[in-house]
């Protein structure tokens, strides 16, 4: 790792020093923007209920209304719809999937379309909602700003992927999360050390850190452990490529953070829906048996993580027929297992044991921040674990590995420049 950050500020590499630079404008950009309240527009609301999870992927600016309050969030729904609609519901999508990367292109021109329809559609549903007592005009006013941030985030995503180190959108949503990381240890110094008389909120303190400190390193071991299976080709032989082996990869967290996401909509939607229709038997229903902070709310929540954790990994992330029928067209077997059938139900076996395991990191992460908010006196805002750290720990994973294979590659090309 210290050898790619020194190979950084090397003369031959400046190229890659103005991409990194570029980039941190672009997210400099875009954090200022989220702290810029829309004029006519300024409101403070406390209970975001399922776009809790959208506010921290937008740096916190989801909750004041900001002129990128919706950030990259109605991309990632658009994004969402399409993986479902690329299952054979819908024969179209189906068909630009096989296409490769021309059918890929047309994919994505979609998603973006779609993500601005999305976006205005939130937008407005959030002004309905929290600024009562406004007129239709300023309504679609606001919401119109908003689209367009949403719209200028897409446009500086891809301005750090094609110009600045790459993965644009993910680099935004790392960046708003990171942006609202401070508020957690100053919560937690507030509430441990300076609400404390004696040492023992020192003792508290450092405990809490030390323990974000492990869950980081957890994460990073989870999501570079993946089980490799073997593949043999038909025409080739480990001796003519240097007795190195073929592997398919198969990570233990295959799924990310969707199933958390999904869960988190399902559980809190009907606290919304309530809290909006205002009935009050309804919401001592839904406070007392749906909330996650509840007993059963708590464990439908961990239900459909696990849920949800299955669904995702096997019919979009890692599909083991499709992955099956690859290997087989390329040529490829597993030592020991027959082509077709049972080639696809060992990988899904494989995967299906590995896909328990990445649910229960996931419940695990999921399911800290409410313990810690149910049995702490804590502030709302101090959370440990929680979707946040895992896209932040995985963004930064994938973005450093595209650093380092970049500067191997030049690495690579120089040293044969030489030796011509």
């Amino acid at each position: 790792m210290f050898k790619v950050f020194t190979q950084l500020f090397s003369k031959n590499n400046k190229d890659i020093r103005k991409k990194i630079y570029f980039t941190l404008f672009c997210l400099g950009v875009f954090c200022l923007g989220t702290t810029i309240t829309i004029p006519w527009a300024s409101v403070v609301y406390e209970n975001l209920g399922f776009l809790e999870i959208f506010n921290l992927m937008s740096g916190g600016g989801l909750r004041n209304f900001s002129i990128f309050g919706l950030g990259v969030s109605p991309y990632i729904t658009a994004s969402i719809i399409t993986q479902l609609l690329e299952t054979d519901i819908f024969p179209y999508f189906k068909e630009l999937k096989d296409q490769g990367y021309v059918g890929r292109q047309k994919i994505n021109k979609i998603t973006r379309y779609l993500g601005i329809i999305i976006g205005f559609l939130q937008a407005y549903v959030l002004c309905v909602f929290y600024l009562k007592g406004a007129d239709v005009f300023t309504m679609l006013k606001t919401a119109l700003v908003m689209t367009a941030g949403t719209a200028f985030c897409l446009w500086m995503g891809d301005q750090i992927t094609n110009k600045g180190i790459g993965n644009g959108q993910s680099m935004l949503i790392m960046a708003g999360i990171i942006q609202s990381m401070p508020g957690v240890f100053t919560g937690a110094y507030e509430g441990l050390v300076t609400a404390s008389t004696s040492w023992t909120g020192w003792l508290f303190f450092a405990m809490f850190v030390l323990i974000y400190i492990l869950i980081i390193v957890g994460i990073i071991w989870v999501q570079l452990a993946e089980r490799r299976i073997p593949i043999q080709y038909a025409n080739r032989t480990n001796s003519a490529y240097g007795a190195q082996q073929s592997y398919l990869p198969i990570k233990i967290n295959s799924a990310g953070v969707m199933p958390v996401i999904f869960a988190s909509v399902i559980t809190t939607i009907p606290a919304t829906i309530v809290g909006v229709i205002g009935n009050e038997k309804a919401i001592n229903f839904v406070n007392n048996y749906i909330v996650n902070t509840s007993t059963t709310g708590f464990i439908l929540y961990i239900l459909l993580i696990f849920l949800f954790g299955y669904v995702y990994t096997f019919y979009i992330a890692m599909n083991p027929d499709e992955m099956s029928k690859n290997v087989n067209e390329r040529g490829g077997y597993i030592p020991g297992v027959r082509p077709g059938e049972d080639t696809s139900k060992y990988i899904g076996n494989s995967l299906g044991k590995l896909t328990v395991v990445g649910s229960i990191f996931l419940i695990i992460l999921a399911a800290l921040p409410v313990l810690i908010s149910k049995f702490t006196d804590l502030p709302a805002s101090v959370s440990i674990g929680g979707t946040g750290i895992l896209i932040v720990v995985g963004v930064a994973i994938e973005t450093y590995k595209q650093l380092e294979s970049g500067l191997i590659s030049r690495s690579y090309t120089a040293r044969r420049k030489r030796l011509r």
